[in-house]
């Protein structure tokens, strides 16, 4: 079983350098690997200095509002309406997220988040938000 778990994870792991866009954490070290880094998140992170971080950009306004933000609380229950609700935010302000697929057009792109849950955080919503933009293209995994 863990056996599988660390191969589960180091497969998660290739998928993520090999994408065009990924996800990382903010308590993450930057790598060589993560491209062009922005911070996608309205609130810095809590216990990281600004250039300790080594992001291209903050960009606040692509994150969700702050009223989808406390409605969600993280809760993956409510997942799927997150992401709904969140997209439908990111389409009416395409001048947010479009630098970003720009961006990951000429190279890979890192959405770094603060958030503890991995799997349910906008950066997460984000990608693939970005994904269905480009038919999926942004991404090689």
């Amino acid at each position: 079983m863990e056996e599988r778990h660390s191969i589960t994870k180091a497969v998660a792991e290739a998928q993520r350098r090999n994408g065009m866009v990924q996800v990382k954490r903010a308590y993450e070290s930057a790598s060589k690997d993560d491209g062009a880094r922005f911070l996608v998140e309205r609130l810095w992170p809590r216990g990281i200095r600004k250039e300790s971080l080594n992001a291209e950009g903050w960009l606040k306004e692509v994150a969700p509002s702050t009223d989808l933000r406390h409605w969600f609380q993280h809760d993956p229950a409510k997942w799927d309406e997150f992401r709904k609700r969140y997209f439908r935010e990111l389409e009416k302000h395409p001048e947010a997220w479009q630098p970003l697929l720009g961006q990951a057009r000429s190279g890979r792109v890192t959405l770094i988040y603060s958030a503890h849950d991995t799997e349910h955080n906008n950066a997460v919503a984000l990608k693939e938000f970005l994904q269905n933009k480009c038919g999926g293209a942004l991404s090689r995994s």
